[in-house]
């Protein structure tokens, strides 16, 4: 039975209070997770505290890109360690794991590292009342110990997306992983000691969010800003949490993002970045497609094809041959994917495929599956056209023009990210500037270039990160002002 075990100032802890880690392709426990309380939290600020205070807040800028580097190349170097933890902790297919999780949440460090090593700061001369001159310039210094509060869906990528400028930008970090996948967190604790990252400069406290970890950690008065991936309410509970001290906050929150789908669109390619967008990770993808608007002379052959591609991905465990998709997180994730699949029916949708749970045998019985679903019929307030589900399905509707498709698009309290097929150059950048998110793909989906702006527009955010938008939030700017 593995053992999860908190990583504080360069040590595995272990607590009396423990909780099952399970297997979401079959519901077996594979470790017991050791919940940290608020001495455990309290001990790993500390740390982060006396490591920005120590050896890590004198190095150099060149020594912690070093470092980092040596980070995302430990990473590698273990990369089928951090594989088989993240397909056990999720369930996810091994040619995506292998494909998009690990290699992208070493990238992390890198491009970050090389990023702060790079980046220019401003200098102005100025002349004064006096009839002399002055020189302003600008230094960066760290914004202390982050609190980083991460999802399960993307676990390793989406903690090394903070994780990695956080420390490029010399800060110390406490991580507070999903409690339903601590494996990547922890095990990353072994490559920072392994490479010479001193330590408290990266910890891991393990647990929930209300009266545990989470709660702890955000409350802290000792934690200097708090960035999040997650739901919108948990976000909305963590500002409150943050306005004490008046602390900066990074969020990516919810979606409920569209995908628009031109007449004059490359029609196969736009059907298969729409299976990817709605179906891939189980659903299970903040950017993921969940409303498709189809231009009404290509709709129904588009609802057909989109059928076929659904129908064809095969369920199964990670490392089977041919899987296109795997399980939901939890059983009780499953279940809410489930409430929506009964509500579309009750509000009367059409269902064009799946709606329930497929047909597994002997111990995958016990997983948390569900069909990838379709959806048509239904009006534009419908719940499962309105609220966020997070698992593999989406609704299909017909429209008429490229005004009516933004209007539909911009028509929820959302704005992460939009999807535009289209052949036509000019049509796609004015739909582009009109959509209301963080993030517009045109003839495409996640296409990530590490080095541009990242967030989510209305209730999917707050804030920029990526490239040099991340140093925003990751660093105080200093104006220096001297008399000559």
């Amino acid at each position: 039975m593995k053992q999860f075990m908190n990583f504080i100032g360069g040590e595995f802890v272990a607590t009396t209070k423990t909780f099952d880690n399970r297997a979401p392709v079959d519901n077996r426990v594979i470790g017991k997770v050791h919940e940290a309380g608020r001495g455990e939290v309290d001990a790993a600020v500390r740390a982060a505290r006396a490591a920005l205070n120590g050896e890590w807040g004198r190095m150099s800028v060149a020594r912690r890109v070093e470092l980092l580097h040596a980070v995302a190349d430990e990473i590698n170097r273990r990369f089928d360690d951090f594989l088989a933890a993240e397909m056990a902790d999720t369930g996810k297919p091994h040619a995506l794991a292998s494909h998009v999780d690990i290699p992208r949440g070493a990238a992390n460090f890198k491009v970050f590292a090389d990023i702060v090593k790079n980046v220019p700061t401003e200098s102005f001369e100025m002349a004064t009342p006096d009839g002399g001159q002055a020189l302003n310039y600008a230094v960066r210094s760290p914004l202390g110990v982050i609190g980083v509060v991460c999802p399960w869906n993307l676990p390793l990528l989406l903690m090394t997306w903070k994780v990695g400028p956080a420390l490029a930008c010399g800060n110390t970090v406490v991580v507070k992983p999903s409690e339903e996948t601590p494996a990547t967190a922890t095990l990353l604790g072994e490559v920072m000691n392994a490479v010479g990252i001193p330590p408290g400069v990266y910890n891991v406290v393990h647990g929930f969010g209300p009266d545990s970890a989470g709660e702890f950690l955000t409350t802290h008065p000792g934690v200097d800003g708090i960035t999040f991936t997650g739901e919108t309410r948990t976000g909305e509970a963590i500002m409150g949490a943050a306005a004490k001290g008046v602390r900066p906050v990074s969020f990516e929150l919810g979606g409920k993002n569209a995908g628009i789908v031109f007449a004059d669109a490359d029609f196969d390619k736009a059907v298969a970045g729409m299976t990817r967008s709605a179906f891939e990770n189980c659903g299970q993808v903040c950017l993921g497609t969940e409303r498709v608007y189809v231009q009404r002379p290509i709709f129904d052959k588009f609802v057909a094809a989109l059928k076929a591609r659904a129908e064809a991905l095969k369920p199964g465990p990670s490392e089977e041959a041919g899987v296109g998709i795997g399980p939901l997180i939890s059983r009780e994730h499953q279940q809410k994917v489930l409430s929506y699949y009964a509500k579309a029916v009750k509000e009367g949708a059409t269902v064009v495929t799946g709606g329930g749970v497929p047909s597994m045998s002997g111990v995958l019985a016990e997983g948390h599956w569900v069909q990838p679903t379709i959806w048509t019929g239904l009006p534009e307030t419908a719940s499962v056209i309105r609220e966020e589900i997070f698992g593999p399905c989406c609704h299909i509707a017909p429209f008429d023009t490229e005004e009516e498709a933004i209007a539909l698009a911009n028509a929820t309290d959302y704005g992460l990210a939009t999807t535009v097929w289209t052949e036509n150059l000019g049509r796609a950048h004015r739909v582009a500037k009109q959509v209301q998110v963080g993030i517009c793909w045109v003839n495409s989906w996640f296409l990530r270039d590490l080095r541009t702006a990242f967030g989510g527009a209305k209730s999917s955010g707050i804030g920029r990160e990526g490239g040099v938008h991340s140093l925003e939030f990751y660093t105080e700017l200093r104006n220096v002002c001297i008399k000559l």
